[in-house]
């Protein structure tokens, strides 16, 4: 009884929509598929609200299977484990388009669950889950207020392509996901190489009119099945005459606290206490239990959000009294920690970050093992949230989503400028600590984050800055305003959170989501421009603090030394089960990898002393160099043999001293030349045969030639028994 939609694609690609042929006992699921890759989309909803809840409570999940590309998990336990950093910024970026479009009073349990069951090496599985979730509320009855979908578009020299493979993304200089309904865009997300305001509006169009295709698929999907009627629900029980009483009472009196300027924990107090003094005086303790939620709902929607919106509109006055497009003071300090590889403070009105940055070696490069990305990224960034940068009285425990998708954005900011590869031989790891928080932390983060990138010595290519803008419209009188670095409250009460980061020369990630229906090209493009001026603002702030990279790393900072060796010596380097390598860092108190590119060897030596690096770069440097013929070396004798002693003239490379070329007196045996195991000796190098390889030294080459001297004739051929001690001596 499967029923399947087709969606076909600009390019001709196509998306399969399938249902009613697995997991029919979910309230609606889906199978999406592209190519070799496939998505189950689940949802299920609870029957009814529980008691006092007053929010959505929606919980989205993505997870990727193993088996889907067959591949085994990693670890002790061999199966999949908690979600991983990836999975969750799928599952944010399908939360962030879903949950506007819930019914602001429908309050049951949500649950969306989408995990990947076949996969595609080659096809990102990401650009597909947003249409699954959204495909699966379609063929439910879960009142929705859909469907939405996601897509991927990005630039490939100047054009616009809609979800590329992963073996096309180098080629790419923007890379955003859009999702929207088939009227309105809701989010935006993405990195880019510098890339231009107009560039970005255009990807955006241009995502636009794919998604309104994969939106009218299921709504005939929906209609089909007759699930275009969704189920009855009362999730609210309102009093109108209360809510009348308080935008009566407590209107004019939250307008005026508004309009104070206060500062953010003065404000809060106040709006408290006009709520609670009206509570109190209106009703009594019995009576609150049953009032107390809805007075709390109404003052908060219909006065304190009313008269933040009509202050700004009508007055083009914001809550600390700012202009629309001013931004709020700033001060930047580097070099707060002395004893970090770079530090530096942003803060920017009641928002602050204290960024630090580490810098390590190969082996400190985080390794992801993800169900169809492996490898390394030489350059992290961490974000830290914790509760009393909002004066929160609570532990804090663990690390919520809401840090890793903040993270994430400022990880993609700053991520085009770091040099990578040879350009840099460092890992680079920058933690931001938000300290304070009122708006917009991860564009300090941004801000911080090149300060102190500046200061630890890292050759950034330029700075990078962010801004967080907002929107406050209103659609009866077509009024709206951009705002400028948007506090905390105006993010809550607003109708857009658009932050954009970027360097001079243009935007590098960006991250928005809007909460109206109907926002115009006009409207995000005027947020653009604005924004682009407050970028310039906040960079000019930057560089007065500190204008370019310093010169050198900090003292504290240990240093890494990089050579090429051939490929074929990279065996030599680390020798028998890294014997080589082990000695050579255990003897020198350094840490050295060796990472094999485009056929050669990359050896990083990281260490504090310059005398020990120079004494591990000069051991490597021995095993790998090339004997010539003519040279002199100085070197110590391994083993004797009757017919001469092999003698160890560089790192791993021993020749033959035969006994016929140690002096020029005859010595019958090698008893009568003097020398034993482990002597130093200068010897030259003359001859290499060309067969072989094999080295022939000489010590009597050095030394002084006898008047009258003649040359003796050749000795013939080795016997069997010195054969087979050279066999011998080439097996140990």
């Amino acid at each position: 009884n499967a029923v399947r939609k087709i969606i076909t694609l600009a390019d001709g690609r196509q998306i399969e929509i399938e249902t009613g042929k697995l997991a029919k006992q979910a309230d609606g699921s889906v199978v999406v598929k592209m190519g070799d890759t496939m998505l189950l989309g689940t949802v299920v909803a609870a029957k009814d609200a529980k008691p006092d809840t007053d929010f959505m409570p929606l919980q989205v999940e993505y997870k990727e299977k193993y088996a889907a590309c067959g591949r085994y998990p990693g670890g002790f336990m061999k199966r999949e484990g908690k979600a991983n950093d990836s999975e969750i910024l799928v599952a944010r970026l399908i939360d962030r388009a879903l949950r506007p479009l819930f019914p602001a009073d429908y309050h049951a349990e949500v649950y969306v669950t989408v995990t990947l069951i076949s996969a595609d090496k080659d096809i990102q599985p990401d650009a597909l889950a947003g249409l699954a979730a959204s495909a699966a509320l379609a063929v439910s009855d879960i009142p929705f207020g859909g469907p939405i979908s996601e897509v991927r578009v990005v630039r490939r020299n100047g054009e616009y392509a809609i979800n590329p493979n992963f073996s096309e993304m180098p080629e790419c200089d923007l890379d955003i996901m859009v999702g929207g309904t088939i009227d309105n865009i809701l989010m935006v997300e993405g990195e880019m190489k510098e890339v231009s305001e107009e560039v970005m509006l255009g990807a955006i169009k241009f995502a636009h009119e794919e998604i309104k295709k994969h939106c009218a698929v299921q709504i005939e999907l929906s209609k089909e099945l007759g699930k275009d009627v969704k189920r009855t629900y009362c999730h609210e029980v309102n009093d109108e005459e209360l809510r009348q009483t308080i935008i009566r009472e407590l209107y004019d009196k939250a307008y005026a606290i508004a309009t104070s300027g206060t500062m953010k924990h003065e404000r809060e107090d106040l709006f408290n206490a006009l709520e609670q003094e009206f509570a109190t005086s209106h009703y009594t303790e019995e009576e609150l239990v049953e009032k107390a939620p809805l007075i709390h709902k109404y003052f908060h929607d219909d006065v304190q959000k009313k008269a933040m919106r009509r202050m700004i509109l009508d007055e083009g006055k914001r809550l600390d009294g700012r202009r629309t497009d001013e931004i709020r003071p700033i001060w930047c300090e580097v070099g707060y920690l002395p004893a970090a590889h770079g530090s530096a403070i942003f803060t920017r009105g009641e928002t602050q970050a204290l960024a630090t940055v580490t810098l390590g070696t190969k082996l400190d490069e985080k390794v992801k093992d993800e169900v169809l990305v492996q490898g390394t990224e030489q350059f992290v960034l961490h974000y830290n949230f914790p509760p009393f940068s909002t004066g929160e009285a609570k532990a804090s425990r663990g690390l919520s989503r809401r840090e890793i998708g903040h993270g994430h954005l400022a990880w993609r900011a700053l991520k085009p400028m770091i040099p990578l590869g040879e350009e840099n031989p460092y890992a680079v790891r920058v933690v931001s600590d938000i300290l304070e928080s009122n708006g917009s932390s991860s564009m300090a983060t941004v801000c911080a984050g090149t300060l102190a990138l500046m200061d630890a010595g890292v050759k950034i290519k330029k700075p990078v800055s962010g801004i967080a803008m907002g929107l406050i419209s209103d659609s009866e009188s077509g009024k709206w305003a951009v705002l400028s670095d948007i506090l905390g409250d105006e993010d809550h009460l607003g109708d857009m959170d658009f932050k954009v980061t970027g360097t001079k020369d243009g935007i590098t990630a960006t991250q928005m989501d809007i909460k109206v229906d109907g926002l115009s090209y006009e409207v995000l493009a005027a947020a653009l421009e604005q924004a682009r001026k407050g970028r310039m603002h906040i960079l000019g702030k930057i560089t007065e603090c500190i204008a370019e990279p310093r010169a050198d790393y900090k003292p504290c900072v240990p240093r890494i030394v990089q050579i090429t060796i051939p490929q074929d010596m990279i065996g030599s380097v680390i020798g028998p089960g890294g014997k080589v390598i082990q000695d050579i860092q255990k003897t020198t108190n350094t840490t050295i990898t060796i990472t094999e590119v485009d056929n050669k060897g990359i050896v990083d030596i990281f260490g504090v002393d310059k005398a020990a690096l120079d004494g591990a770069l000069a051991r490597i440097k021995a095993i790998v160099a090339i004997p010539e013929v003519g040279e002199t070396y100085h070197g110590r004798i391994r083993s004797i043999v009757a017919f001469g002693a092999f003698v160890e003239i560089m790192p791993g490379k021993d020749a033959l001293l035969h006994i016929s070329e140690i002096d020029y007196k005859r010595f019958e045996t090698m008893e009568e030349t003097g020398l034993k195991e482990g002597d130093e000796i200068d010897v030259k190098l003359i001859g290499i045969d060309p067969k072989t390889g094999k080295l022939k030294l000489s010590r009597k080459a050095l030394l002084p030639k006898p008047e009258g001297y003649v040359e003796r004739e050749r000795r013939p051929r080795p016997e069997r028994g010195e054969r087979r001690e050279r066999r011998e001596h080439k097996g140990e």
